[in-house]
């Protein structure tokens, strides 16, 4: 029977590692947007409402990416399925 303390750390560690990495290319995914956003108006000003119109829903999906891996991320931490079959 495997060490329920070692699955708790690498459940752990693979918690932060995937928390790290779910708020991280989010944002740099959001600051590449936002520069091309920006980007785009300076070269057409009229086309502001659609550009900023799919700037904001594209911006939404992406954070939403970040909302999912953190509820994953808590899942793990607090209530992880797996631990269920490691206790006696």
């Amino acid at each position: 029977m495997p060490d329920l303390s070692t699955f708790t750390i690498v459940s752990t560690v693979a918690a932060v590692l995937g928390i790290s990495l779910g708020v991280m290319l989010p944002a740099v995914a959001m600051g590449w947007a936002i520069s091309r956003a920006m980007e785009a108006l300076s070269r057409q000003p009229e086309a502001e409402r659609s550009i900023m119109r799919t700037l904001f829903i594209g911006l939404a999906m992406i954070e939403s990416l970040a909302i999912y891996v953190l509820v994953i991320v808590l899942i793990v931490l607090f209530r992880n399925p797996l631990l269920e079959y490691l206790l006696p």
